[in-house]
């Protein structure tokens, strides 16, 4: 197998997945939706805290001492959400989202006249969610691709929630990584089967904006195998201990957002994944 097939096969998972759970989407009522949805926030929340755990890896305790773990992970996102906040990435990645959404699915009518099944019903909160009816940056009048609507809310709901799912696990960086030194990928592979069931049931529920995550994920994890291609073994198994404990708390965070129990901007936390590992060779180096 070619270098990359791994992020092939998971953006074609993706892709299929979506399309299924579009097909899907449109036969289930409001109720079932709900339930869904909820049944994912709550395995997000399962592999945010699986992930999170990663904090008491022996490689990590042993490279930092036995009390630092906690302390690098805590000082990771709030140094990393500092920064993402400074740099305003959650309300970024939102108008990201609604630039996607204008140029894949325009609007041909007015905000008021979305509300067939599986296009204008609003999704549940997410990442970049945007109250229904709402006035929201950049938004433009009735007619056009306005943020504001039903149906953008729902697209970039779809979009960012998956995103986020898709490429801030381990996996990713671990898979992505473990692909482009040469071993394979497997790992991406399994990502990629959970990842497309994942995607028939957000799409079900979210709609096409999950479709449109598949560019997002191929360039996520395109990009990381090239660097793990490009210059070898980029961290130590320590380093990526924390990176993969800082990882599992934002995806708690997106549990919760899915849940509509705490709005999360989980998009700010995004930097930790890089302070992380540099607080780890930092106290590696202090000691």
């Amino acid at each position: 197998m070619f270098i990359g097939f791994g992020t092939l096969a998971n953006v074609v998972t993706v892709l299929v997945g979506s399309s299924l759970g579009l097909w899907i989407g449109t036969r289930f009522p409001e109720r079932t939706q709900r339930t869904v949805t909820d049944a994912l926030g709550l395995i997000t929340l399962l592999l945010g805290a699986l992930s999170a755990a990663d904090v008491l890896s022996p490689a990590l305790r042993e490279a930092v001492g036995p009390s630092a773990p906690v302390l690098i992970v805590l000082g990771g996102l709030l140094i990393g959400g500092v920064i993402g906040s400074l740099l305003d990435l959650e309300n970024r990645l939102d108008a990201f989202g609604h630039w996607v959404r204008a140029r894949l699915v325009p609007d041909r009518t007015d905000p008021g006249a979305d509300s067939t099944p599986g296009t204008g019903t609003p999704g549940p909160s997410g990442p970049g969610s945007v109250a229904p009816g709402s006035s929201a940056p950049g938004s433009v009048a009735p007619g056009s691709s306005a943020p504001g609507s039903a149906a953008a809310t729902r697209f970039v709901n779809g979009f960012v929630s998956a995103s986020l799912l898709f490429c801030v696990g381990p996996l990713t960086v671990l898979g992505s990584l473990m692909e482009g030194l040469g071993h394979g990928p497997d790992q991406l592979l399994v990502k990629a089967v959970l990842d497309g069931f994942s995607s028939i049931a957000f799409a079900a529920t979210l709609g096409v904006g999950v479709m449109a995550s598949a560019g997002v994920v191929l360039v996520v994890q395109g990009l990381l195998t090239l660097a793990g291609w490009a210059i070898g073994d980029v961290l130590p198994q320590a380093h990526l201990m924390a990176l993969s404990a800082v990882g599992g708390l934002i995806l708690v965070g997106l549990g919760l957002r899915i849940l509509n129990a705490r709005k999360v901007p989980v998009a700010n936390l995004l930097p930790a994944l890089l302070i992380a590992p540099l607080l780890v060779e930092i106290v590696t180096v202090l000691r």
